[in-house]
């Protein structure tokens, strides 16, 4: 089992000397500016520079040029989309890297080949290759994300990718992706979050996302509100890029069927460019997932007319095996426990109306723990229509929010009385106690929680087999 390697101290360390193990380079990462980490950031181009991120990459031989690439920005469904993609033109006999974040419990998750993470030698030696060129630009010195993004394009320029699949982290226009000129771009669903970086509206939120467009080069996107298609017209129009729109320029559908022999599922139908797909099982569940998959088959499309040597049919074998950790995943059995890293009102309620869709249970009980900057009353509202008891809990991150806050909160807007629990191994006793074999209990509110839940869940097994339960946990595994 590969071991767990976690970023989320915010002072300061000092820089290893050489990096010459794994851990040397972690500590180096460690060292640097991580805004995933911070509060409060201002969203602008001294903080987020691809002024800097270009002279880092102009000192390592500019590997971002040397491969092909498409481009994913977006609010919700964009790690989806990009292992759906990815799974899609791996199966087709490519050579693909997948460059998205953030990790849930190894920061290797972030850079992959063909579902293959980055070895840690691999990351280790780049690592060292790419601190001599930091340290040279100490004055303008790069960030944690920028020189993630940065080894990640030497890796997949090294291992010669026939196409990297990446996915942008903050908005879009100022991100340090951004300075790829890729194949194909896409802009998956909008809805508020970052909204103190990005805009308080959905139109300002629109703008920096489609700042990842560029001149010739294709783009899509799913259905949108009206005031967030006429941004991304707008800015398609502009810079001269090619915009289509699932269902509307390209023919899209959907529909959700339960049969007793395949149970629930979503299937799609979608023509564009030379391929023409018919009811195709979504891979992952939810509504929501089979717009992604819809967005993920038209990428594909634009790849395949392209030139990309794509097969229709190995390419659907492929989009049948993508799965996506800490979305809709189950990580225990008995009892049963879903985790999903649902961090914003419209991606909680897309997962209580998933959950509700595709798993049979008595009751729910979600364990809940999230960013204090977030949108927790869009997030609350929805929580209440599918729990039936909530706990509020806190994974430890300093940006948590207090899980008595939450509660109090939740009591407010929703009239309903919840539980807090100290630690997530408390929160997790006080469900177990609470539910039977047909229940279930629900993690999410934040990738940080999700990551530390399936640590716990391991650990947990792995005391039972040495025969530890303790405090009688999972006594019915």
């Amino acid at each position: 089992m590969a071991r767990s390697v976690s970023f989320h101290s915010t002072s300061r360390r000092k820089a290893p000397a050489t990096i010459r193990t794994f851990q040397s380079a972690v500590q180096f990462l460690n060292c640097m500016t991580d805004y995933e980490k911070m509060t409060r950031v201002g969203y602008n181009a001294s903080n987020f520079s691809l002024t800097r991120m270009n002279r880092l990459l102009t000192a390592l031989g500019n590997p971002h040029k040397k491969f092909r690439s498409a481009h994913i920005a977006g609010t919700k469904g964009k790690g989806s989309t990009a292992a759906m993609l990815a799974a899609m033109l791996a199966n087709s006999g490519l050579k693909v890297g997948l460059y998205t974040s953030p990790h849930l419990m190894n920061i290797r998750e972030r850079i992959q080949i063909n579902d293959e993470m980055i070895s840690e030698a691999d990351m280790t030696r780049l690592m060292a290759k790419i601190a001599p060129v930091v340290k040279k630009l100490a004055k303008d010195e790069p960030t944690f994300f920028e020189i993630m993004t940065a080894l990640g394009f030497l890796y997949f320029a090294e291992q010669q990718v026939d196409i990297a699949v990446v996915e942008a982290g903050l908005g879009g226009r100022l991100d340090s992706t951004n300075v790829l000129k890729p194949e194909v771009c896409a802009i998956t669903s909008i809805s508020y979050d970052h909204v103190e970086q990005l805009g308080h509206t959905l139109a300002k939120i629109a703008e920096e996302k489609a700042g990842i467009f560029k001149a010739g080069v294709p783009a899509v996107t799913v259905p949108q509100a009206d005031e967030v298609r006429k941004v991304l017209a707008d800015m398609a129009a502009k810079v001269g890029a090619p915009l289509m729109v699932t269902g509307k320029d390209i023919e899209f559908s959907y529909r959700f069927e339960s049969s007793r022999a395949s149970g629930p599922q979503t299937r799609v139908s979608l023509t564009a460019g030379s391929c023409r797909f018919e009811h195709l099982a979504v891979p992952l569940p939810g509504d929501h997932q089979a717009v992604n998959c819809g967005l993920a088959l038209s990428m594909m499309a634009i790849l395949k007319d392209r030139g990309l040597p794509i097969d229709d049919q190995k390419a659907i074998e492929g989009l049948a095996k993508a799965r996506l950790p800490g979305r809709m995943e189950i990580i225990n059995d008995s009892p049963r426990i879903l985790v999903d890293g649902a961090h914003n009102a419209a991606s909680v309620e897309a997962l209580m109306r998933a959950i509700g869709q595709n798993i049979p249970y008595d009751s729910m009980v979600v364990i809940f723990g999230a960013r204090a900057d977030k949108d927790i009353v869009g997030m609350l509202r929805h929580i209440q229509l599918g729990a039936d008891k909530v706990i509020f809990t806190s994974a430890g991150s300093p940006k948590a929010a207090d899980p008595v806050d939450l509660a109090a909160e939740y009591a407010e807007q929703c009239g309903k009385m919840a539980q807090v629990a100290e630690t997530l191994d408390e929160a997790l006793d006080i469900a177990e106690r609470a539910v039977t074999r047909e229940d279930i209990i629900c993690i999410t509110g934040s990738f940080y929680l999700v990551g530390k839940a399936k640590e716990l869940i391991e650990k947990r097994k792995l005391q039972k087999d040495n025969g530890h339960g303790g405090n009688g946990r999972f006594a019915r595994l």
